[in-house]
């Protein structure tokens, strides 16, 4: 196991929480985890079945180098990681939320060789329990959102890259653009907490999350504010025409520093 990082926290395999990261979020981590039982399911019927696809395409955009190590930042039900795990078999992948019931519910996906490898510890983006250059990459799918102020947590992702390390960052695209002329914009603003409510039978949820996208900027916005917090290299790729993108940003080589 990779000395840089100690993952006696997480060696078990079982989530620990850490409360003052925990704490983070208040709100917005209680309401994840009210959801928690139908989480999978809405994200599989709202995105009409194209969230594992895009969560593919982030862990083939990852690179793995001289730690071996992968951190997946707003793990979730740790779709992510095992898609990492499923494309780097060698990686080991810390996977770190501030809802702590999300990832109980994703370590029941886990078998006895995903469990050595993906290590669920609950804490916030913000402040990462792990030391300097200690990952090859960070991942974050659908959480970047949730997160103010978003330099605070771009700030912590190049702390803990090492020199030539990639974030990779999946995110809806803003409803600020018109996306398929339109029809984006009112399935998120009418449809989409709709389904949510009526499956979930959480009014506050899907609304949220649809307010979230409307106010995101956009990928060239988001692009400005990676460079701003201090990534040397950023770009963007439109995933199902723009509806997601995935962001990465890449930190200076030690010979560029």
């Amino acid at each position: 196991m990779p000395s840089t990082i100690d993952p006696s926290s997480a060696a078990s395999g079982r989530a620990r929480p850490r409360s003052a990261d925990c704490a983070q979020g208040g709100d917005v981590a209680g309401m994840f985890g009210r959801i928690v039982p139908l989480y999978d399911l809405l994200n599989r019927v709202l995105s009409l079945g194209l969230d594992q696809r895009w969560r593919q395409a982030l862990a083939r955009e990852v690179r793995v180098a001289g730690t071996g190590i992968v951190l997946d930042l707003a793990a979730g039900t740790l779709d992510v990681a095992l898609a990492i795990g499923r494309e780097h078999p060698q990686a080991l992948v810390p996977a770190l939320d501030f809802c702590l019931p999300m990832l109980e519910r994703g370590q029941r996906k886990l078998c006895a060789d995903t469990a050595r490898r993906i290590l669920p510890i609950a804490a916030d983006a913000k402040r990462l329990p792990l030391p300097d250059a200690s990952v090859d990459s960070v991942t974050m799918a659908f959480g970047i959102r949730n997160i103010t102020p978003r330099a605070a947590a771009f700030g912590e992702m190049l702390r803990v890259l090492a020199p030539g390390g990639r974030a990779c960052i999946l995110e809806f695209g803003s409803g600020q653009e018109r996306i398929w002329g339109g029809l984006y914009n009112f399935y998120l603003n009418r449809l989409l907490p709709l389904v949510g409510r009526l499956v979930s039978r959480d009014a506050t949820a899907y609304a949220y999350l649809a307010d979230t996208i409307c106010k995101f900027p956009s990928a060239s916005r988001l692009e400005d504010e990676m460079r701003a917090a201090g990534f040397a290299r950023v770009w963007h790729r439109k995933l199902t025409s723009g509806i997601v993108c995935l962001h990465v940003g890449e930190k200076a080589a030690l010979a560029a520093q």
